[in-house]
């Protein structure tokens, strides 16, 4: 018996400790990484967007600014990646996202320190 209660303890104690640190994901969230790229070739842009909740998101609009046309996402399930290309004419200063589910994320495009696009294929991410 006293072996038992020392074994309840001891998990006790370490899912204590351990708990706080496991993170809770959100039921409705995503990361949006616009990423633009300079050089004597032109100008390369891409936004990866990313469901990082635990629950699908629908109607997701991309709107890249000036008078392009926004993208429109019909489904994103969780831990899905998506990459677009900012039609011609784009604002190229920032992106919003939006959805039904009420999120709504403006970022600014940024330039990656060191990494270089192949071609039409992305930069690795």
């Amino acid at each position: 018996m006293a072996i038992g209660g020392c074994v309840v303890l001891v998990i006790a104690f370490f899912l204590s400790i351990f708990l706080p640190v496991i993170p809770i994901s959100e039921k409705y969230s995503m990361s949006v990484d616009p990423i633009i790229v300079k050089d004597d070739m032109g100008t390369e842009t891409h936004v990866a967007i990313r469901n990082t909740g635990t629950n699908t998101l629908t109607n997701i609009i991309v709107q890249y600014g000036g008078a392009t046309k926004p993208d429109v996402i019909p489904i994103l399930n969780p831990g899905e990646k998506i990459s677009l290309s900012p039609p011609d004419g784009s604002a190229l200063d920032q992106v919003q996202v939006t959805s039904d589910q009420g999120i709504n994320i403006t970022k600014e495009y940024r330039t990656p320190a060191s990494i270089s696009f192949v071609g039409n294929s992305g930069y690795g991410g």
